[in-house]
């Protein structure tokens, strides 16, 4: 088969060669994107006047024929035509013959490809944040449920202070809605179009960018040609925003897998994203959440893939471009997806509200209560700090805990110690008395919750509008 750039070559690769050049395996994902963006190219080709608009027309029906047969997966593509831009105009000659080649005039496969990664991006982060936003929904109504549920707090994966369930939940909350502002951010830099700048130098014949820009749906074109057609600051964005985000899901899978365990029994993920053993018929596996613990790796490995290779590219278009997809479509599967799982697995968790009540009670996570006591009764911090160690020293000794010491042996080490002790030492009364802005006490938990719900309110509002 005759290459469409074959005209400057005599000889012909080996068939391996040609397989081992081609990207057409993966690039193939663009192929929605990469018709829309010939669409509006022809479109401006015949507004501008350099095809006529028969010749528009013509080539306009040939598209919108190859845009039906993709949408009914009747197009079946080849290595020898190497890539999507190549395959689908071999077709397009196929379907109205030699007024396809008019199509190609000012542009190149540079920055014809540079515009379906901005396109298909798009339409990765139109999807994406709906789904960030949806589990923050998640995440907002299982804290509102459970604001007075008690759970341990940890430091160095120790007991530290209790804390509401709610306020850890909210916590995963702040950073999802982080990750969400971040790939909002991202679109400004995605929503750029490259088209026109050609190979490299831009074009000799009239064309109207800003025309095709509007056709396309981008708010802004590139200034610069050299730097439109070897930019993939916008895609290197999106892998890094993408990892951020899979690093949060995997801490809370972390948790969720801890969680599930015989060891703390805090919660119980439902079967549906749960999984057995071939030889253990006693096992339910949080395999789902491993899975995406798991995969986190991989969205890291795709960033630094994509790092690397644009580290040493002299400008403009070089062929190690073509490493740039594999680990973006890689990523964008892999974040949508693990979203939806995450959602699910929330929404539909049991909570075993007295497991982590209980897990507060048989612990020191209320040793900090009393030193707060003993501080506000005019015994200096430090002072407060080291008489607690100590008695802390003394319980385990003992193999009992602070609520168990009789008051009697609180006023012989400090006489400042009343009955109420023992109220503040409650698990309970800990996390209700932390009344501190952003902390885990009720009242700012509800307005935590409050305060989310607002926000997510306003940003459903401003997206209908």
């Amino acid at each position: 088969m005759a290459k469409l750039w074959g005209g400057r070559f005599d000889g012909q690769n080996e068939s391996w060669i040609d397989a081992f050049g081609a990207s057409i395996s993966f690039d193939q994902k663009m192929a929605a994107q990469d018709i829309k963006g010939s669409l509006a190219h022809v479109s401006m080709l015949a507004h501008t006047g350099i095809i006529t608009a028969a010749e528009a027309d013509k080539i306009s029906a040939g598209l919108n024929s190859l845009q039906e047969k993709l949408a009914q997966k009747n197009l079946e593509f080849t290595v020898e035509n190497e890539d999507i831009h190549m395959n689908l105009e071999a077709y397009l000659a196929a379907e109205i013959g030699p007024t396809a080649g008019k199509l190609h005039t000012a542009r190149s496969r540079n920055d014809q490809v540079a515009t379906d990664m901005h396109l298909y991006l798009k339409d990765v982060v139109a999807q994406l944040i709906p789904k960030i936003q949806h589990f923050r929904d998640v995440l907002v109504e299982k804290a509102s449920e459970n604001v007075h549920t008690i759970m341990p707090g940890y430091t160095h994966m120790q007991h530290a202070q209790p804390l509401s369930f709610a306020h850890h939940l909210l916590a995963y909350y702040e950073m999802l809605t982080r990750d969400q502002t971040r790939f909002t951010e991202n679109l400004q830099r995605i929503d750029v179009m490259p088209l026109g700048s050609a190979a490299l130098a831009g074009t000799t014949f009239p064309i109207d960018r800003f025309f095709t820009a509007e056709k396309l749906g981008f708010s802004q074109v590139y200034n610069n040609s050299l730097d439109a057609v070897s930019d993939r600051d916008f895609i290197l964005e999106f892998l890094s925003n993408s990892a951020i985000l899979m690093m949060h899901l995997s801490r809370f899978c972390e948790e969720l897998i801890l969680w599930c365990s015989h060891e703390f029994q805090f919660v119980e993920l439902t079967d549906s994203f749960s999984t057995g053993s071939s030889i253990m018929p006693q096992k339910k596996n949080p395999d789902m959440a491993e899975l995406i613990r798991g995969k986190t790796g991989r969205v890291y490995g795709n960033l630094f893939g994509l790092l690397t290779v644009m580290k040493g590219l002299p400008l403009a278009y070089n062929k190690d471009f073509q490493e740039d997809k594999e680990g973006m479509f890689d990523t964008a599967e892999t974040i949508l997806t693990s979203l939806d799982i995450m959602a699910g697995m929330i929404d539909t968790m049991k909570i075993n509200k007295e497991q982590m009540a209980k897990a507060t009670e048989s612990d020191f996570s209320n040793a900090t209560e009393l030193a707060d006591y003993l501080a506000s009764h005019g015994v200096p911090f430090r002072e407060a700090h080291e008489i607690v160690g100590k008695l802390v020293l003394s319980c385990l000794k003992r193999g009992i805990y602070l609520q168990d010491v009789s008051l009697s042996e609180y006023q012989q080490i400090q006489d400042v110690i009343g009955p109420d002790i023992y109220e503040k030492l409650s698990s309970y009364n800990a996390v209700k008395n932390r009344h501190s802005y952003g902390g885990t006490g009720f009242s700012q938990v509800e307005e935590q919750v409050k305060a989310a719900q607002v926000q997510l309110q306003k940003e459903k509002e401003a997206e209908a509008e």
